[in-house]
């Protein structure tokens, strides 16, 4: 007779497993819960929300809030995709001259040329798709570091961005768009935004404050792509392969894993990301320049670092990266509320890397040991 048939006949408990029991210790529920990639970056949002809250009363009002809220989430969409690339191994340094490339593409088209808003949006998308395609491909066949290859892409949309604009239009940047036929339908997708009356938190009563809050549609695209990304990553056979060709690109492919395939989609997805954060931007400004979104490349990856990435690929999360672009976006608003100089904001994204590498570093190592 079987033990378990023995048990299910009344046979004495024999209690709980010995206390040594290592997978039901406390020091390996400990361990677990600092190897989640996402946790450094969930206690630095909370610390810097709670610092600049009671540091400004500004911050925590809605019309503040508004503002960071809004960065935080146009930054967060493409760092989210971002942390995908670095989770696979890759970087991606044109993603922020592809939220330029995107926004021209689709302003000329409109306001030059009356094209119809979702047929210039498509045109945007699908070169945005080819990009993406074009700088996984040329990873893959030449074996050459993405670092350098999108290093290339970033200089060449940099620079059609700048020339092919003045040749089509005499200008740099596209304005007036709200003037084009069929703007306010992409609007209503793109740059609408709802208004929530917040009377009944005490706080804002008590001090006068402005009790709206507006969320923008980026918002909500934030939402949706940061818990599509993470469901992809946790719960589907892709998110599998993504840490298996980050951790280990040829042990992967050894065991069947799509290497091509995977990577060049993951390229994709970012040029992809970086078409909607244009989309959003372009459609709620109704402008866009040329240099829109250069130099936005590294932020992405230090949000990505913030919330979990290693360089070294393999390991992270989506929702670490949300909270990193959360971080950034509180920062970006709290100092000049603050009233310091805005130029801090810069050295504060240097120690933030290195203190997130080095975080991230201890906690892996520490919770491996434990």
């Amino acid at each position: 007779m079987s033990t378990s048939t023995a048990a299910g006949r009344g046979a004495p408990d024999t209690g709980p497993p010995a206390a040594g029991d290592e997978r039901l210790s406390s020091r390996h529920r400990l361990a677990g819960v600092l190897r989640r990639p996402e946790i450094g970056a969930f206690a630095g949002a909370l610390v810097i929300f709670l610092f600049f809250t009671f540091r400004t009363d500004s911050f925590f009002e809605p019309a503040g809030a508004s503002t960071w809220i809004f960065n935080a989430s146009t930054i967060g969409i493409m760092a989210v995709a971002v942390a995908l690339l670095m989770i696979g191994g890759e970087f991606d340094l044109s993603a922020g001259a592809m939220i330029g490339t995107t926004g021209l593409t689709t302003g000329i088209l409109m306001s030059e040329y009356d094209v119809n808003v979702w047929l210039a949006i498509l045109a945007a998308l699908v070169l945005a798709v080819a990009i993406g395609a074009l700088n996984g491909l040329v990873v893959m066949w030449t074996r050459l570091p993405s670092f350098i290859v999108t290093l290339g892409t970033f200089f060449v949309l940099q620079g059609v961005n700048l020339a092919v604009t003045k040749i089509l239009i005499g200008k740099v940047s596209v304005t007036g768009l709200q003037d084009a036929a069929g703007y306010y339908d992409g609007k209503q997708l793109f740059g609408s935004f709802v208004n929530l009356d917040m009377a009944w938190v005490p706080w804002l009563e008590a001090n006068d404050a402005k009790t709206t809050l507006t969320l923008y549609a980026a918002t909500f695209w934030f939402v949706g792509v940061t818990v599509a990304a993470t469901w992809v990553l946790q719960r589907t056979r892709s998110g599998n392969w993504i840490f298996a060709v980050g951790g280990a690109q040829t042990s992967a492919r050894q065991v069947g894993v799509p290497v091509l395939r995977t990577k060049v989609g993951l390229f994709i997805t970012t040029a992809v990301a970086g078409w909607l954060v244009g989309m959003l931007q372009l459609f709620k400004t109704t402008t866009v320049q040329s240099t829109t979104g250069v130099g936005q490349e590294f932020i992405f990856i230090i949000c990505a670092v913030v919330g979990g990435c290693l360089l070294t690929g393999g390991y992270g999360s989506a929702v670490g990266a949300a909270l990193g672009a959360l971080i950034y976006g509180m920062v970006q608003q709290g100092i000049p509320q603050a009233g310091w100089d805005n130029d801090w904001l810069y050295a504060f994204l240097g120690v933030m890397l290195l203190g997130a590498v080095l975080v991230n570093n201890w906690v892996k190592n520490r919770a491996e040991s434990i």
